[in-house]
């Protein structure tokens, strides 16, 4: 079947899947024409790395969880461990959130929203440098 085909019953977009084969994650055959020629093995796959992706995979850990859910002799705790770093890092993402979320509240109940041009929300964003130096940024 061609790309267009694959697309529709992978989900994925026709673009994906040929970003995939550049990037090496599948490798279609190809037909005489040198066109794409997907198997159901490659829908397999694309609907794999569809999933993958979905559950937020970086693409180099759908690479290894690719290599392992075709390594019929591996070990289920290489895939454990994938997923349970990958939990872990879901975990800060949402601390990280959870922190901006109380900032940003704080902030939009400090302000007064009025016509006075003062803005405690952009206060603290111009004030967000390194170096500490507020206003540095408003003169650029």
């Amino acid at each position: 079947m061609n790309v267009g085909d694959a697309a529709h019953r992978s989900g994925l977009p026709a673009k994906t899947i040929r970003y995939y084969e550049e990037i090496g994650l599948i490798r279609p055959r190809r037909a005489g024409n040198g066109y794409r020629d997907y198997t159901g093995e490659d829908i397999h796959r694309l609907a794999f790395l569809r999933r993958a992706r979905n559950l937020g995979f970086s693409i180099d850990d759908c690479r290894q969880l690719m290599a392992l859910y075709q390594d019929r002799s591996r070990a289920s705790h290489d895939v454990r461990e994938i997923a349970a770093a990958h939990v872990t890092a879901i975990e800060e993402k949402v601390r990280e959130l959870q922190s901006m979320r109380a900032t940003l509240q704080k902030l939009i109940h400090a302000c007064h929203g009025d016509d006075r041009p003062d803005c405690p929300i952009l206060d603290d964003i111009a004030g967000g440098t390194e170096d500490g130096d507020k206003g540095a940024s408003a003169a650029v």
